[in-house]
């Protein structure tokens, strides 16, 4: 079975739901572990690589949880491959780039994925749709311990688990959720809110991870430090954070509302003109104005469309899904175009955004608009 046979199609995977969802649109809890006897990836040679990826994968097979997984290693998934599980958030961008002694393990439901010589021997994560770091962490946190028994870590009783980064030293964990935060970018907060999270020893950051810029108005917060803190206080403390982001959002988004109604509908009316009538359209571009009809979408806009399309057109829309759709390789340009062919043929029964059907015209509100 190819890796496009056994993911999900994105209409599925669009329409997993969980609590906060329409700001927060995952949780992830990553653990990462090394073995004592082995040197770490990034210092290993090939042949060491190898042997720690064929003693690895059978131990991360052979668990309950990963029960008809895809397993397969890196150098027998093309280019294409690798980047669709990207964009699919499921995969780094790092173990992308491995080859031969790299190894991938996912689950069916693409909730638990175990990436095998990424930069330490094993990057496992647990992922859920909405805010649901608590039953993320549970998750990895079992399938840690049964792995535990199988391979030998290497750990110390005063560092904890030794890692190749220096910022994963300690419990390895990295808590992370993937924010829709179009409020506070418009209401020019966002920089602020950063600013504090920051302070709060927490990282913001990209779509797709550090390094990466935030196309969508999505960001992802996780926490920094993982030496001195227990695990489960870590996920209290980030889940904590998010709580409050979110309510500074949706305060973003009402006080625009009652402020600058006329340039909230501006935007979003525009970004649906643009996605239902572009005859070429970049990747990001299309990635800002969907964010934009999906902010619309909660504010009631749309009636006759849910977030999930949206959450769907986010995925397939990217260049490595749209690659995939046509059995030749295109350039760019010509995945812009078929990219707005896409967006038209899939925005052709969405009616235009109509303000009065969200309970707020805008007129009276901000007459200065």
């Amino acid at each position: 079975m190819t890796i496009h046979e056994f993911l999900s199609p994105p209409v599925e995977s669009a329409r997993r739901t969980g609590p906060h969802d329409r700001i927060v649109m995952s949780s992830r809890v990553r653990l990462a572990r090394n073995l004592r006897s082995m040197a770490f990836p990034g210092w290993a040679k090939k042949a060491e690589r190898i042997k720690a990826l064929e003693t690895i994968r059978p131990a991360v097979e052979s668990l309950p949880q990963l029960t008809g997984a895809f397993s397969e290693t890196m150098d027998n998934l093309g280019p294409l491959d690798k980047q669709i599980l990207v964009e699919r958030h499921l995969i780094s961008r790092e173990h992308a780039a491995k080859n031969a002694g790299s190894g991938l393990v996912l689950n069916k439901e693409e909730s638990l994925c175990v990436m095998i010589n990424e930069e330490d021997h094993l990057r496992m994560q647990a992922l859920r749709p909405g805010l649901q770091l608590k039953q993320a962490w549970m998750a990895i946190d079992q399938v840690d311990s049964e792995l535990e028994r199988k391979l030998d870590y290497a750990f110390t009783s005063e560092l904890g688990y030794l890692t190749a980064c220096p910022t994963n030293l300690g419990t390895g964990i990295r808590v992370s959720a993937m924010l829709h935060l179009p409020g506070l970018v418009l209401a020019e907060q966002i920089n602020q809110i950063i600013q504090s999270v920051n302070k709060l020893g927490l990282a913001v950051r990209g779509l797709y991870g550090e390094g990466t810029e935030a196309l969508g108005n999505v960001f992802q917060v996780s926490n920094q430090m993982t030496l001195g803190e227990v695990e489960v206080d870590i996920v209290e403390r980030l889940n904590k954070v998010l709580l409050q982001i979110i309510e500074h959002e949706e305060n973003a988004r009402q006080m625009l509302l009652e402020k600058k109604p006329k340039i909230v509908f501006n935007f979003i009316g525009r970004a649906y003109g643009i996605l239902a009538n572009a005859h070429s359209i970049t990747s990001k571009e299309t990635m800002n104005q969907l964010s934009l009809m999906r902010l619309g979408i909660d504010l009631g806009e749309f009636p006759t469309a849910d977030r999930a399309l949206v959450d769907e057109l986010f995925v397939i829309t990217q260049p490595a899904h749209l690659q995939k759709k046509y059995t030749e390789k295109l350039a760019a340009e010509e995945r812009d175009v078929l990219r707005a062919d896409m967006l038209r043929d899939r925005l052709r029964d969405v009616s235009r955004p109509n303000p009065k059907a969200s309970g707020n015209s805008g007129g009276a509100l901000d007459k200065r608009n």
